[in-house]
């Protein structure tokens, strides 16, 4: 069997060495390596693999396999192999596909008679231009796009990342974030590359609670994770903190104090320093609470690829575990500001990375940069890449963003600090004719109301704001949110002297209705002017969620898949009065 150069290696299944032998191996030989996500469902998988004209598919496991059974070969007429890595392949399925099938060991065995001069061949043909990876977009707007990165851009990008990240060969990371994803990709494959450190496999149920198991065990020196990761730890800590009493619990808010004092002093503009104190508190509550976490040997912890609040930032600030925000996009290969040690703001974005260069759009406010670490366009898309990269270079990101004044010395142009302020797409346009940035109102309700999980704001082309709004619930085996109650919003619910225990009796609960109410009020307290004013709300029966089509696997929300699903619940709210 013989694969030649740019043709494309499709990759299914969770973190494992496997995923990286498939992805690094796709890539010396020449060929195209793009990842699918996990959860993704048939039909998505099936997506990207047409589009993509995929000829290898390596899945982990007949759960993966099977999404391709019963599949004509009409639909996947490039598809010359299918590759299973973590079990044994069950017949009955492969049967049903409509390529071969094979065991990894099997499909090892294949190139055993290949000279190693027709290996190196392929390995010298690969050039800095030529494209290495595809990334798929999240699709939060439309069918999802393919980032194609070139050798270049992984090699620039990462060796820039060194320059805000001191790792080295001693260091460790622990994998388990979504490998289709570009931070992952540079985290856990690129980084380790270059300075030789370990890479370490989560479970598969990481983000279902086995997270923490697996960073005590690992003792991670680098730990990357989107919002939603930081704000369940959160949760956990807030709910452990909400038993103590008594002396401990005047200790432990001193601590958390002593440690909120370090972090700003540790900003950039600030003295730096330690304030009195911080010796013993570290010793007596915050180390421990590091340590709790596997967190007490980590060196920096970052975060991007969704808006975080600043009530988590604040609170893990006050643990003394910094976390620094990065802004980037599949499109720029990760990263495009960088917080670190030296330059951190919270509430920011980090400054541009050297070699960059930064323009804000005059009438949109857009922001748009330039450098090596801009993608090669869209595959296929030509017309979707002629819209994100200008003539000049320029990637349009689809962000509305603003800088301070603390220019970076080696950066030209706009260097400053970033703040994300609204996405263009997201933007909610009002009959009245204002812009309005959901995600920072959405941002300020969940920080006034500790019992939410998740809200959006609605109000495109409508007289006024309105919200839905869903509680922390549990959640099933899978993942999948249920109507019970739990953690902050059955503490919550205790403390308002509710008896609800379901989504369905908070929903007609008049002390919920007042909670809400209250929250709605504190949270427009914040608003910048009266047009961000929330006036109405609703109630979600269920939370959203990935498998539900609400949330992309980095827990972006796709306000239009959410906008259709509960048209009526919307529509309920206007109704009366438009």
């Amino acid at each position: 069997m013989k694969v030649d150069a740019f043709k494309i290696v499709n990759i299914l299944g969770f973190n494992s060495p496997e995923w990286f032998i498939a992805n690094t191996g796709a890539m010396f030989a020449g060929c195209i390596a793009a990842g699918i996500y996990a959860t993704n469902t048939a039909e998505a998988c099936h997506y990207i693999t047409e589009h993509s004209k995929a000829e290898i598919l390596a899945v982990e496991n007949n759960k993966q396999l099977i999404k391709y059974s019963k599949c004509n070969s009409s639909q996947f007429p490039n598809l010359k192999a299918i590759v299973m890595w973590e079990e044994a392949i069950d017949k009955k399925i492969a049967e049903q596909c409509c390529c071969p099938v094979y065991s990894w060991s099997d499909f090892m065995a294949l190139g055993k008679n290949v000279p190693t001069s027709a290996v190196e061949e392929r390995m010298e043909g690969v050039r800095p231009g030529h494209c290495s990876t595809l990334i798929y977009t999240s699709g939060t707007t439309g069918p999802p796009k393919a980032v194609m990165i070139s050798h270049d851009n992984i090699t620039w990008t990462t060796s820039n990342m060194m320059n805000h990240i001191d790792l080295n060969h001693t260091d460790r990371v622990a994998s388990y974030l979504p490998l289709s994803h570009i931070a992952a990709q540079a985290i856990d494959i690129h980084v380790p590359m270059l300075v030789g450190c370990c890479t370490y496999f989560c479970q598969p149920d990481a983000l279902k609670g086995t997270l923490t198991v697996t960073l005590k065990d690992v003792r991670p020196t680098f730990f990357f994770g989107v919002p939603r990761v930081w704000e369940k730890i959160q949760e956990k800590m807030a709910s452990l903190g909400r038993s103590t009493t008594g002396i401990k619990k005047s200790l432990s808010t001193w601590a958390k104090n002593t440690g909120t004092a370090k972090s700003q002093a540790a900003q950039f503009g600030a003295k730096g320093g330690k304030p009195w104190g911080y010796g013993c508190a570290n010793s007596i509550v915050l180390s421990k609470i590091k340590d709790a976490l596997g967190l007490d040997q980590c060196k920096c912890c970052y975060t991007a690829a969704a808006p975080i609040s600043l009530e988590v930032l604040n609170y893990f600030a006050s643990l003394d575990i910094p976390v620094y925000e990065v802004f980037g996009q599949s499109e720029c290969t990760g990263p495009h500001t960088i917080s670190d040690q030296k330059q951190w703001k919270i509430g920011t974005c980090g400054r541009p990375m050297e070699g960059t260069e930064t323009i804000i759009a005059e009438n949109t406010m857009e922001l748009c940069y330039r450098g090596r670490h801009i993608f090669m366009g869209y595959m296929y898309m030509p017309d979707k890449t002629a819209e994100t990269i200008d003539d000049q270079g320029y990637l349009h990101s689809g962000d509305v963003s603003e800088f301070d004044a603390d220019n970076h010395p080696r950066v030209p142009g706009i260097s400053s600090f970033m703040r994300i302020t609204g996405r263009i797409k997201e933007l909610i346009i009002t009959a009245g004719g204002e812009n309005i940035p959901p995600v920072l109102i959405e941002n300020e309700m969940k920080a006034a109301m500790l019992a939410v999980s998740n809200v959006m704001v609605i109000g495109d082309k409508r007289k006024y704001l309105s919200m839905l709004v869903s509680l922390k619930t549990e959640v099933d085996k899978d993942g999948v949110p249920t109507d019970v109650l739990a953690g902050d919003a059955l503490f919550e619910g205790a403390r308002i002297g509710s008896s609800a225990k379901t989504l369905g009796q908070a929903s007609v609960d008049p002390l919920w209705i007042a909670y809400i109410n209250a929250g709605m009020k504190k949270g427009n307290s914040k608003t910048t002017s009266s047009a961000q004013i929330v006036q109405k709300w609703k109630l979600l029966p269920i939370d959203f969620c990935e498998k539900n089509g609400e949330l992309t696997p980095t827990q972006k929300l796709k306000r239009n898949v959410v906008a259709t699903i509960h048209e009526q619940l919307i529509e309920s709210i206007y109704n009366n009065d438009e």
